[in-house]
């Protein structure tokens, strides 16, 4: 996020775009709804009608895929009727004539064949945005899990900084993050191209310095490998050893028949995670780490806020921090790491190794935590990025791009389009709260979300078993008909493993950061036979 959650409560509008907040942001969403109760007003542009779209005075309601469609007209309109900030572009940005060529093939009319929203309603929506300065967007997965989800987000970036909503309160670009401290693994530079704070591998600055404080010879200088490369090289065996720390691929990634076959090819693997799971079948050991309230250390959240964590209860059984696993398997390498606790490894080498985070240490995180960038220890951490309009690499860049189709389409074959996401009792594949007894009474299984017309057309009864089935698999599913999904969309989430959405969607990715297009692939249902 450029901004923080303290500035939601003063914010005048709210556009989130591909997020069903409430379900999987709930307490992101909270501070929305309070914001609306207290007079900002909130744009809700996503396909289906969620339960945030209760609180929003305008929902566009896009077709699955169409985002930069959209955006892009909103772009074209703010241009040709002058409505954008022109002194904010001028000073602080550039590339705006290329970004206005770009739009201008995007007329409303062109747009709404694409996206489904009516060009006079495009042109509404663009004024209202005008109107009010600064506007806050926030988005989630739905904007950045299609194969074209990197431009997704350098265009939401473009609305933004036309807007000249960046490097103020109440504005920039808040994409809250899918699960709890995604923020603060990549912080330490679980990446495949840095190393923590964001400093690159292939600089040889860098490179050196962290040989250096590493006591190491030749770190790589290119790029790492990404998850599905890394899965298609168990099979293709270019990848022999495959560690898995804390995710349950087997459920998580898409076409679960093809992970399951990666897996299976692995010559050997590893999986640390506190619970056994789908994913440890097919390990050749398992490391039982502690969970998060077994440990001591860090998180940082979406606002880029570090904050502790500490110990609630000793782990079970073997059961140890990650970083002693870390440091255990280190030595048997024959490295002897000096740190001994996770205070030691953020405040003598995290905080010295990286300069954002330079003048974060424990002494100063014992209450609220600190926002990154904080560069010295008297620092008081930075609420929203880009103040003034002062962009980390000078100007901001208008990145252009255009909209392309999802990888699969809808056809006669297969009519409907699949989308996925997260439930509110439970979380991702259910590991943790999946053995809580409590949410399996509120949600014990998943359902196939259609609507009314189509169940009507199909003759599917709410509540009724159906198959839904895609070119790689099929389930045997509840229906549950809804007036929260449009006609021609099923909705489901991968909480469940007989009935996990991910039997079905397709391994198509982003090109660029190899994201998986989980928000749009081709089903058709069928009523199940008596």
């Amino acid at each position: 996020m450029t901004n923080s959650f303290g500035e939601f409560s003063k914010a005048k509008m709210f556009m989130v775009i591909g997020s069903n907040m409430t379900e999987a942001h709930p307490v992101a969403a909270s501070f929305v709804k309070n914001a609306v109760t207290n007079g900002a007003e909130l744009i809700v542009v996503d396909p289906r009608r969620h339960r945030l779209v209760d609180y929003a005075t305008t929902h566009v309601q896009l077709k699955v895929g169409s985002d930069i469609a959209l955006l892009n007209a909103l772009m074209h309109v703010l241009i040709e009727e002058d409505l954008y900030d022109k002194k904010f572009v001028a000073s602080c940005c550039q590339g705006f004539d290329e970004l206005k060529e770009k739009v201008s093939t995007y007329t409303p009319e062109y747009s709404s064949d694409i996206c489904g929203i009516a060009p006079d309603a495009i042109r509404k929506l663009a004024r209202k945005i005008s109107s009010v300065k600064p506007m806050m967007v926030c988005y989630t997965l739905g904007i950045t899990e299609h194969t074209c989800g990197k431009n997704n987000v350098q265009s939401v970036a473009n609305l933004q900084m036309l807007l000249g909503n960046l490097g103020m309160e109440y504005g920039g670009v808040n994409p809250l993050r899918g699960q709890n401290n995604v923020q603060g693994a990549c912080d330490m530079g679980a990446l495949p191209n840095v190393f923590p704070g964001y400093q690159r591998v292939n600089d040889s600055t860098i490179r050196e310095k962290f040989q250096d404080a590493w006591k190491v010879e030749d770190l790589p200088f290119l790029n790492g490998l990404m998850i599905p490369q890394m899965m298609d090289g168990l099979v293709s065996k270019k990848i022999r050893g495959f560690y898995i720390f804390g995710e349950n691929l087997a459920n998580t990634e898409p076409d679960i028949h093809k992970v399951e076959h990666e897996l299976a090819s692995a010559e050997f693997l590893v999986v640390q995670d506190i619970f056994l799971n789908e994913t440890t079948r097919f390990a050749h050991v398992v490391l039982p780490a502690a969970a998060w309230s077994e440990n001591d250390g860090t998180f940082a959240n979406s606002e880029r806020r570090v904050s502790r964590v500490r110990t609630a209860t000793p782990p079970p059984g073997e059961a140890k921090p990650n970083w002693w696993i870390f440091k255990q398997i280190a030595k048997r390498f024959g490295q002897d790491w000096k740190s001994d606790s996770a205070q030691e490894i953020w405040d003598n080498e995290v905080s010295v190794l990286a300069p954002n985070l330079a003048g974060i240490k424990y002494s100063r995180i014992e209450n609220d935590g600190i926002q990154w960038p904080c560069g010295t220890v008297d620092h008081p951490g930075t609420c929203y990025l880009h103040k003034d309009g002062q962009f980390t690499c000078g100007l901001g860049k208008f990145n252009p791009v255009d909209w392309t189709p999802p990888a699969e389409v809808a056809d006669d074959e297969y009519p409907f389009v699949l989308s996925t996401g997260r439930r509110l009792y439970h979380y991702h594949t259910r590991t943790q709260t999946g053995r809580c007894a409590g949410l399996n009474d509120l949600l014990g299984e998943e359902t196939a979300d259609i609507s009314f017309e189509d169940a009507q057309a199909l003759g599917i009864a709410d509540k009724e078993m159906i198959r839904v089935s895609s070119r790689r698999g099929e389930v045997i599913v509840r229906a549950k008909v809804t007036s929260e999904v449009p006609k021609g969309l099923v909705w489901m989430a991968f909480h469940f493993r007989e009935n996990n959405a991910n039997w079905l969607t397709n391994p198509a990715f982003d090109p660029d950061t190899l994201t998986a297009e989980y928000k749009a692939c081709a089903v058709k249902i069928n009523k199940l036979e008596n």
